[in-house]
């Protein structure tokens, strides 16, 4: 693949997250971003886009670093980004389209009604799968997807991360301590 691809770490309200674009869009969120993770994530990009990540240079994470801060802070419901989804593809790329589009900002659905609504009912293994392999995370909010009899659910940034994000969005009460 003939692509450049930029990354840089911003802090957020639910700790560093490395951030990755290429000339398409934003094309990667990654949670507890330390330096070990940091590492981690860089490689795996070069391997999955065949191009050495480079750190941000050209100012085109200027605009997801904006609309992220914004959205921890309180003051932005919905992202309006170019997305590059080369990291997904198929039912996932099908689901997690489908979760950024039809699923807003203080609302959640569940893993079997996520399934529905993309035309395969009984795959909510499947979408959890998805959402598990989500390289968007807060952008494409997989955080609002919940279990079918209310639990809270897994979640790749941990399930505290996941309530934190329920809680800005008023899903669910903010923590007393």
């Amino acid at each position: 693949m003939d692509t450049t691809v930029e990354w840089t770490v911003v802090p957020s309200g639910i700790g560093p997250l490395m951030l990755a674009a290429t000339e398409r869009g934003l094309v990667s969120v990654v949670f507890h971003a330390d330096e070990a993770v940091r590492e981690t994530a860089v490689g795996r990009l070069a391997g999955q886009l065949g191009a050495e990540p480079v750190e941000s240079a050209s100012g085109r994470l200027a605009e997801p670093i904006r609309q992220l801060a914004e959205y921890f802070e309180g003051g932005r419901r919905a992202f309006d980004l170019a997305l590059d989804w080369t990291l997904t593809t198929g039912f996932n790329r099908q689901v997690l389209r489908e979760l950024a589009e039809g699923v807003p900002f203080g609302t959640v659905v569940g893993y079997g009604d996520l399934a529905k609504r993309v035309g395969q009912p009984g795959a909510a293994q499947a979408v959890g799968a998805a959402m598990g392999a989500n390289p968007l995370p807060v952008v494409v909010p997989c955080h609002r997807v919940m279990e079918s009899d209310g639990g809270i659910g897994g979640f790749g940034g941990g399930r505290e991360t996941k309530r934190t994000l329920l809680a800005l969005e008023g899903v669910l009460p903010q923590p007393l301590f």
